[in-house]
Order: C-alpha cells, then sequence, then structure tokens
C-alpha cells in the first residue's frame, strides 16, 4: 500500500517518491525470494537427518511426501543413518584433498553438488518414508568408490545409496551433506547441452596433453574453468600474487569474446562500430541476439560460477540495450545485473568470488578511467596509465574483502596483474578456438593449444616468479579490524600518491624555479619509495637479520615453528667447504659445495624434516637466509614431516633426499617420491651406522632404524630415522655439542635404541613425537639433556606435549624450549660451555634470549 501510495505522488517531490517506491519494492523481492530460497534448506527430512539434536522426536512428512508405509513410531527418520536418494546433479564432481593434520596423510575425495528429488527413509520393520523436493546437497565420494562418479555431467539424474553427514560450517549453501557408498545407479542421462559442453571440455584437455605440466593445468583453467590438472604448487603461486581469477574462468573471459563479436565496448552501438559482426554484415538486432546466444552458451560451457554469472547478467543488460537501440551505460547496467541476480539466487549475497567479481568490475569502471587520466596527464603514455590503472583500481576494491579470506596482503598483486594483462587475451581467444576446433579437427586444434601454451606459460611465469620473492606477501591483521585498517591505509595511499607524482601540465608549459625544486623533491621521494618498496620484496639476508634480528649470530640449530610438525635446520658454516657426502659414497648422494662468502651468514643448510605446509617451510628458509640444501633428510612418511617438502624445493638447490626405509603411509611415500623426480634429486635410503659430515663443524651418524624389518612393534613411528649429531669443530679444546634428534620414535623403538647403542648423555635433545605421553624415560635419563626441543602446533588436538613428559625432563635438569609457546628457536654456541638459545615468538618479533 506505501508503494502504490509513493508511486501515485505528484509533484516536486514525485522523483524522490518513485526512487523510495522502488526502494521498498526491490527490499520487499529481496526477502520474498530469500525466504524462498532458504526454505529449500530447510524443508524434507535430509535436515532434520544432519541436524538431529534439532529434530523432533517424529518428524512429520513434509508437504507432497509420497508414503509407502507409515514409520514406526520407535524409529523416526532423525536417527536414519543409510537411505537411498534420487539426485540431480547441477554441478561437475571436484577431486579434492583434505588438509593433512598430524600424522595422517590427506584424504583424497571427490565432492558433487546436487538436488535431493527423492528421499528414501528406512524406518522399523522394513517400512520406508518416501519424500519428493528439491534439496541441495553436496555429496562426497571415497577416492576408492570415485571412479563411476568423476565423468557425471550437470543435468544428470541417478540414484544412490548415502548416509548423512552431521551438519558443519562449511558448506552452509546446502542442506545436508551425503557420504555416498559405491557406484550411483544411472536413471536419465544429461541433457543436449551439458553432453556437448562436457565433450568441449573434454576436447580441450585433450588437446592440452602435450604441453608443459603448467600450461597443460591452466589453458583448461582460464578458458572453461577446468582446473583439475592445475599443480596445486602453481594454484598456491596464482593465490600469493592476487591472480586467482586467472586460475578459473571468469566474466573477464566473456567480456574478451563479446568485444571480439561487438567491438570495442563504447563504440558497439555507434556507426564507428568494429568486430565479427560488422564484417558479417549483422544488423544491431541480429547482432544482439547473437550475443545472446554466445553468452549462454559461454555459461553452460564454463558454468555458472559467480563471476561467469556477473559477467552474463551485465552483457545481457547491454545486449538488450544494443538491441533496442538505447545507449549502454556500463555502471547501471552492472547495478542492474547484481541486483537481478541477488533476486534470483540470494546466496551470491553472501558468495566472497561473487563479491569480489563486482568490487573488481566497479573498480575498473568508476576508479580505472578517473586514474588512468591523472596518469596520462602527468606525461604516462596511454597504454601504461591504463594498464597501471585498471590493476590498481580493481586491487584497492578487493584487497579489503581478500583479508577476510586470508589474513595477509600481496605487494607483488598489481605489477603481477599488469604483466598478467599482456597475455590472457591471446590465452583465452586462442583457447577457445582450441575448443571450437578440436571435434572437428584434433590434430590443427593440438598446434593452435601449442601457440595457446606460451601466453599461458607466460602467466604461470609470473606468478611463480612473483610468488617466490621473499616479501611477495605482508601478513596482515584478519578479520573485520584487518579489513578496515587495510581500507584506512588504501586510502591514505590514495592521498598520498599524488604528492609523489608530478602535477599534470599543459603542453608548451616551462616551470619555474620553485617548480622545478618541487618536480626534484617528488623525484626524489619517489625513487626512495621504490627503493624501500624493492627492498621490501627482495628482503636481503644481511638486510633483514639487522631489521628484525633473525636468525642470531652464530647459530647452529634451527627449530621452525611449522605448526603441528617437525622441521630443524643444521647450517653449513660459510668456512666449511666440504659437502655433505657419506663416508665412501659419491658426492651427487649428499650435496653440492656448501657455505656462503668467507665472513658472510650461511646460506646453506641440512635440513631435517620438511613440516605439514610448504609455505611454513619455504617462509622459515627464507628468514633463515637458505637458499642450498645440501641433504633433506625425512625421519619417517607422515603428513607432518613431509607435507612442506615442495617448499624445501621451491626456488633452492638441493643435493639429495634421504628418508627411511619403511615406505608407510604409502601415499605420503610416492608424493615424496613424486616431488623428488620432479626436482631431479636423487632419493636415498638412511641405513645404520652410516655416518655424514658437512665439513669439520657438521657431522651426524644414523642411529636407527636398525634394519629393513623393524621390530617387534612395527609402524612409521617406530621406523623414524634418529640421529646423533655433533655441532662444532671435533677434536676442539672444549669438544662439539652433541645432539640427539629422535623423530617419533615410540617406547619400543627408543627402548630398543637404548639397548642396542649407549649413546650417553647429550647436550640438545629433539624430544620424540611432539613431545607425547609416549615416551622411555630410561632414554631420556640416559641422554640426560641440558636443551630440550618440541615441535608441536599450539592449540593442537592431540594434547603435546603431554606434561608429564615436560616434567620429566625439566626433573632431569633440562631447559624445556617449546614452538607452540616460543616460535622459532635458534640454539648458538659450539660447546656445552656457550651454549644458548633464542627464540622468535610467534609474532615474528627479533629474537628474545632464552
Amino acid at each position: 500500500m506505501a508503494t502504490v501510495l509513493l508511486l501515485l505522488r505528484r509533484g516536486p517531490q514525485g522523483r524522490a517518491a518513485a526512487t523510495l517506491a522502488a526502494v521498498l519494492l526491490t527490499a520487499a523481492a529481496a526477502t520474498a525470494t530469500t525466504l524462498l530460497h532458504t526454505a529449500d534448506l530447510h524443508r524434507g527430512p535430509l535436515p532434520a537427518l544432519a541436524r538431529p539434536e534439532s529434530a523432533a522426536t517424529s518428524p512429520r512428512a513434509a508437504p507432497g511426501a509420497a508414503t509407502a508405509t507409515s514409520p514406526s513410531p520407535s524409529r523416526s527418520p532423525a536417527v536414519a543413518s543409510e537411505l537411498r536418494v534420487e539426485l540431480t546433479i547441477t554441478g561437475d564432481p571436484k577431486s579434492r584433498t583434505s588438509r593433512a593434520r598430524g600424522t595422517a596423510p590427506g584424504q583424497s575425495l571427490v565432492t558433487v553438488e546436487a538436488v535431493a528429488d527423492q528421499v528414501a527413509v528406512p524406518g522399523a520393520g522394513g517400512r520406508v518414508t518416501v519424500t519428493r523436493g528439491r534439496t541441495p546437497v553436496l555429496v562426497m565420494v571415497r577416492a576408492q568408490d570415485a571412479g563411476p562418479w568423476l565423468p557425471l555431467l550437470p543435468s544428470t539424474r541417478l540414484a544412490a545409496e548415502v548416509r548423512v553427514l552431521p551438519a558443519g560450517e562449511g558448506f552452509r549453501d546446502s542442506a545436508a551433506v551425503l557420504l555416498a557408498h559405491g557406484p550411483p545407479r544411472l536413471i536419465e542421462g544429461p541433457s543436449l547441452p551439458q553432453r556437448i559442453a562436457g565433450r568441449l571440455r573434454a576436447g580441450l584437455r585433450s588437446a592440452c596433453d602435450g604441453l608443459p605440466a603448467d600450461a597443460r593445468g591452466l589453458l583448461p583453467g582460464l578458458v572453461v574453468g577446468d582446473t583439475s590438472r592445475l599443480p596445486d604448487d602453481l594454484r598456491e603461486d596464482f593465490r600469493a600474487t592476487d591472480l586467482t581469477h586467472l586460475t578459473a574462468v571468469s566474466g573477464a573471459n566473456l567480456a574478451i569474446l563479446l568485444a571480439v563479436l561487438l567491438g570495442a565496448p563504447g563504440r558497439a552501438g555507434t556507426p564507428e562500430r568494429r568486430g565479427l559482426a560488422v564484417l558479417l554484415g549483422l544488423s544491431l538486432r541480429k547482432t544482439a541476439l547473437l550475443g545472446t546466444a554466445v553468452t549462454l552458451a559461454f555459461v553452460t560451457v564454463c558454468r555458472p560460477d559467480p563471476s561467469v554469472l556477473r559477467a552474463a547478467a551485465t552483457g545481457l543488460i547491454g545486449l538488450l540495450a544494443l538491441a533496442s537501440g538505447r545507449p549502454r551505460h556500463a555502471l547501471p547496467a552492472l547495478s542492474g545485473a547484481v541486483l537481478v541476480l541477488v533476486l534470483l539466487d540470494p546466496e551470491l549475497a553472501r558468495s566472497y568470488g561473487f563479491l569480489l567479481s563486482v568490487l573488481a568490475t566497479a573498480g575498473l569502471l568508476v576508479l580505472g578511467p578517473r586514474w588512468a587520466a591523472a596518469l596520462r596527464a602527468r606525461g604516462w603514455p596511454g597504454p601504461l596509465a591504463t594498464g597501471v590503472a585498471a590493476a590498481t583500481a580493481a586491487q584497492a576494491l578487493c584487497a579489503p574483502v581478500s583479508v577476510l579470506l586470508a589474513p595477509r596482503v600481496s605487494l607483488v598483486a598489481v605489477p603481477c596483474n599488469l604483466l598478467a594483462e599482456l597475455a590472457v587475451a591471446p590465452a583465452t581467444l586462442l583457447g577457445f578456438a582450441v575448443l571450437a576446433l578440436e571435434p572437428l579437427a584434433p590434430s590443427p586444434a593440438r598446434l593452435l593449444a601449442g601457440l595457446a601454451g606460451i601466453p599461458a606459460g607466460w602467466l604461470a611465469t609470473v606468478a611463480r616468479v612473483g610468488a617466490s620473492l621473499p616479501g611477495a606477501q605482508l601478513a596482515w591483521p584478519g578479520g573485520l579490524f584487518g579489513a578496515v585498517t587495510l581500507i584506512v591505509a588504501t586510502l591514505a595511499a590514495c592521498w598520498a600518491a599524488p604528492l609523489l607524482l608530478p602535477p599534470p601540465t599543459a603542453p608548451g608549459d616551462v616551470p619555474g624555479p620553485r617548480g622545478v625544486r618541487s618536480r626534484q623533491v617528488r623525484v626524489l621521494s619517489a625513487a626512495v619509495l621504490a627503493l624501500t618498496l624493492l627492498l621490501v620484496l627482495l628482503r636481503p639476508p644481511a638486510l633483514t637479520r639487522i631489521a628484525t634480528g633473525w636468525p642470531p649470530e652464530g647459530w647452529r640449530l634451527a627449530m621452525c615453528d611449522v605448526g603441528q610438525g617437525d622441521m630443524l635446520v643444521l647450517p653449513v658454516l660459510p668456512e666449511d667447504r666440504a659437502g655433505a657426502v657419506a663416508d665412501g659414497a659419491p658426492s651427487e648422494s649428499g650435496a653440492s659445495e656448501s657455505g656462503a662468502p668467507d665472513g658472510g651468514p650461511p646460506d646453506s643448510a641440512v635440513v631435517v624434516d620438511a613440516g605439514p605446509d610448504p609455505h611454513a617451510a619455504d617462509a622459515c628458509l627464507r628468514s633463515l637466509g637458505i637458499t642450498r640444501v645440501p641433504l633433506l633428510l625425512l625421519t619417517h612418511f607422515h603428513a607432518d614431516h613431509v607435507e612442506g617438502v615442495p617448499g624445501v624445493l621451491r626456488g633452492r638447490q638441493v643435493g639429495a633426499v634421504e628418508t627411511t626405509v619403511l615406505d608407510e603411509p604409502p601415499a605420503e611415500a610416492a608424493r615424496v617420491r613424486g616431488w623428488a623426480t620432479v626436482a631431479g634429486v636423487p632419493l636415498l635410503r638412511a641405513g645404520p651406522g652410516e655416518h655424514r659430515t658437512a665439513g669439520p663443524g657438521l657431522s651426524w651418524e644414523v642411529l636407527w632404524p636398525a634394519g629393513e624389518h623393524g621390530i617387534e612393534a612395527p609402524g612409521a613411528n617406530n621406523a623414524s630415522v634418529a640421529l646423533l649429531v655433533t655441532l662444532g669443530r671435533a677434536g676442539g679444546s672444549a669438544g662439539g655439542l652433541r645432539v640427539a634428534l629422535l623423530g617419533d620414535l615410540e617406547p619400543p623403538a627408543q627402548a630398543a635404541l637404548l639397548a642396542g647403542r649407549r649413546t650417553g648423555p647429550v647436550d640438545i635433545l629433539k624430544v620424540a613425537h611432539h613431545g607425547s605421553a609416549h615416551q622411555d624415560r630410561n632414554l631420556a635419563a640416559a641422554l640426560r639433556p641440558r636443551l630440550a626441543l618440541i615441535s608441536c602446533g599450539r592449540d593442537n588436538p592431540y594434547g603435546h606435549p603431554a606434561p608429564r613428559t615436560v616434567e620429566h625432563l625439566r626433573g632431569l635438569g633440562a631447559t624445556v624450549l617449546r614452538t607452540d609457546l616460543a616460535g622459532d628457536v635458534a640454539v648458538v654456541g659450539d660447546t656445552p660451555a656457550t651454549l644458548g638459545a633464542l627464540t622468535r615468538p610467534h609474532d615474528r618479533e627479533a629474537g628474545s634470549p632464552r
């Protein structure tokens, strides 16, 4: 009623009244569509099964339920665990690997978005309740059952046996998460458009088979959003450089296609228009119809991701204006597209992908042209001004939202996006040409794919080089506080930027003496700022040591805070020139030359274990200034010791990888072999009694395992490589430091180690298994360390370290340092008399003595 009255209002205030009426109508429509959409998330038996604590003792059947037999009061659908569902697939099956935690490897599984059309819930006495509806669900399939699920296409209808998993926060867009058992039963195949789209996507993958790994995985993702073959490390590099929008299809791809068809956006409806439509002699209306067909085909083939939907809706509104002869205005088209999409699918309102796409486009439309004009007025070349302005505008609006997803800011995002723009259009157009040509002529399509692989390879190179810079990412507070502070910092940078740029000048203007001095000051300030940014990005080890105090001078051992896992670094001192080679073994089995120039900090180190996270491992070695690793020794194959291997290999010379004799768990052992093979690094096995040296200041002996067949208590932990390391020059007047590294040995192996080898007291002990309660106290008493190091994650779910283990070590007179409380730990000193330790807390401030 209020809206009608406002629309009927006349007079000077009529326009304001109409605007208010439009706002009220939009709000009412949004409320109605949101209620209708969220109702699907709570309708039917599946939401009750996912949240049994909120279900009634005997829930009523939903409207429309067809009941075969009445359910027994003693067994309600809310407590059923196994049921049969009929599903309509709505998304492509996606292979995922759950993040490794503790000793468990990442679990491989397949997820499929679907709609449950029918649910059959068994009850007591064989009675079944059948409910029909439209319930959005996420289906999870274990790796061993994934084969029949992976080829499925959207619109396929099937039946499956499933179990409803408890509701969690990770899948808010689904009413329930279903774990499938066994293969599905096909009810109806996919629609014709989806079969065509599936054939085109498969053809693109096939045409890319001969490309290098990076281009082979990136090109299908850039063209149609298929990232199934994108290397994990490349995916992380794109994320670190804020180039994630290139690893999957985005609205920019559709914009490129429409620009080829219609010509430049500003001239599409004018007599000066260009593009294929003009060459084909198409009228404006026929051009708009062809553009609409291209847009719908694009959405079908590339899948309706948030960015694709935003671009499609914006493009369709523009095509409607083109067909009707009205002027095209990009910003109103974007606003209308966002409004329509959110009304049709309210879930988009909380989609980060959709929000980032809208913000990036708004930045390009609102800020980009203004900033480009300002740069051109100051003498910048036109293409450079346009590119820099566009990349900076998109980054300025997207960064505060990105920091909500990951608490960091990419310092290389703008230059990397600028460099990437050189290759995006060629890779996209060539990729679509391959997509269209492969079903008709596979051989020419493969040739085109080879050409498309060149710009795709350039994109991968930009991401890898940008991410490899030590200062590529700047840690930033997370959450709302981090977003607000980043907005303030962005506004401050926008205010300060004109102060560093020369004022705009007209042709022929001659600056006076004051103008010349002002220009010199601006140039000097800009040069200082550029040099500072360059130093932040490159972070030379010497400068970093001065700024942070880390690593401390004369460090001999570092235990990195890598979370719930192990990583220990033993530097090869600059004056030690010998490679780390086994007695009697050829040099390539150990390492290359080590050490840094005389008088400089060590840039070479032996690394024992790599932790669970490649980024943490890489960051640790970067902070220590390590660029060469003569030997990477992995005590055993549990995920919390080996998943960080790619971070150690990244950008470093690695002489060899040495492992234990037991390949358990097999999946993690295979991953390590794969990483070593790709990097071209030899893989060795540790043998009992093996001696190695890295110059006179670093040597060690392998104490365990005793042989290939293990001991009475088998397992990966008990197969850990245990070392006795000597730090400092052997034979010196005061002797060197003795260090015992016990991996994750458990009491049976610890007892066998003590019985077989009397190691005697040590100065430093890396406590086994993150300080768990499973320790042989007699071994600790025999070692009697002065310093006990425990590597464990803050608030880890395993209770590491056990209080009784810590108390026992302290009772032996040891100082206990643990990474969950102290952060990174560095040991200094070459002799027992000079032994000391410094820590760098979690806030990464300069080390403080302990």
